[in-house]
């Protein structure tokens, strides 16, 4: 076998080890849905206990969670990162937004308990978000996208920008930006030093090694724990790939006109981010004409979960009319 297939077998091999090792694999079933909003308790007003539901937008089912639906206004859409299901947004994050906002969250194509091909492309997702946010009936929404979401978030406002009314992009960066191609590299060699660690792969991929970054992220982890009650199907492994192939193609493209963009922009990021490096997050902020940045101090990628109380209020301020 030539040196360079023998490599790639050996990176699969190790990958599939550690996706099985990390509960990146499919559940065996998915998760028990919920009955109609009409028949919800009065007590499932949280992200620990709301319903999950489903709505079909063309070949496809989406599976998605809302809150905080008494506040009206703009809704606050969420668009999660690589590998992400609805149990991996930080429920401190989301009853924080909840309080003052209502707001959904939802699994792509293919992925958590949303049914249909995954998508392979940003752009693709961009659209399926489009579809679902035509489905729900929302003329306009607010839009917070985590990482791949971030990206997703620029595809859907320079595609409709008419139906975004404020954007927040934390740990992301512009298409073509640097070290976005590489993504998987970073993911895939902090999957086995997970593996070989035991621990969650999270734990290196979001927070800092200091002290302090290494409590942020225990801390973190045990929040994404505290649902115990029809939790979300994980990731598959064919999903997984798609959204590699997806982050890729981003990291190649050519960077998109942010100068369109005229929507106010809240950027967010830890100072050390490994997986989508912090100057994207200053070249964001550079291009789009309406934008505030945010830097976390020893932070990474999960800076905003660091500080989730600090940027609890700093999106609250950034969202209100």
């Amino acid at each position: 076998m030539p040196h360079k297939r023998l490599k790639s077998t050996l990176h699969a091999l190790a990958l599939s080890v550690a996706l099985a090792s990390t509960s990146l694999m499919a559940a065996p079933s998915p998760p028990a849905l919920a009955a109609p909003a009409t028949a919800r308790s009065a007590k499932a007003s949280t992200w620990k206990t709301v319903p999950t539901q489903t709505i079909a937008v063309g070949d496809a089912t989406f599976a998605y969670r809302e809150l905080g639906t008494q506040n009206g206004g703009t809704p606050v859409l969420l668009l999660a990162h690589l590998a992400a299901v609805l149990d991996n947004w930080d429920p401190r994050i989301v009853d924080g937004l909840a309080a003052k906002h209502h707001v959904i969250a939802f699994d792509t194509r293919g992925v958590g308990a949303s049914t249909g091909t995954p998508a392979n492309t940003i752009e693709q997702m961009a659209d399926d978000a489009l579809r679902f946010i035509e489905a729900k009936g929302l003329p306009q929404v607010d839009l917070f996208g985590f990482s791949m979401g971030g990206m997703i978030s620029q595809e859907i406002v320079l595609k409709s920008p008419q139906r975004v009314r404020k954007m927040i992009l934390a740990g992301t960066g512009p298409a073509g930006g640097q070290g976005i191609s590489t993504v998987a590299g970073v993911a895939n060699y902090d999957l086995i030093r997970a593996l070989l660690t035991g621990q969650d792969p999270k734990q290196y991929l979001f927070f800092t090694r200091s002290a302090k970054g290494i409590e942020a992220g225990q801390a973190f982890l045990a929040r994404l724990q505290e649902r115990t009650q029809q939790r979300d199907a994980d990731i598959a492994f064919g999903a997984y790939v798609a959204q590699l192939q997806a982050l890729g193609a981003w990291g190649r493209k050519q960077p998109s006109d942010l100068s369109l963009v005229q929507q106010p922009v809240l950027v967010v990021n830890g100072d050390d981010d490994r997986m989508v490096p912090t100057r994207n997050s200053h070249d964001l902020a550079q291009r789009l004409p309406h934008a505030q940045l945010i830097i976390y101090p020893d932070a990474g990628h999960g800076g905003i979960f660091q500080y989730h109380e600090d940027f609890v209020a700093q999106a609250l301020a950034f969202l209100s009319p």
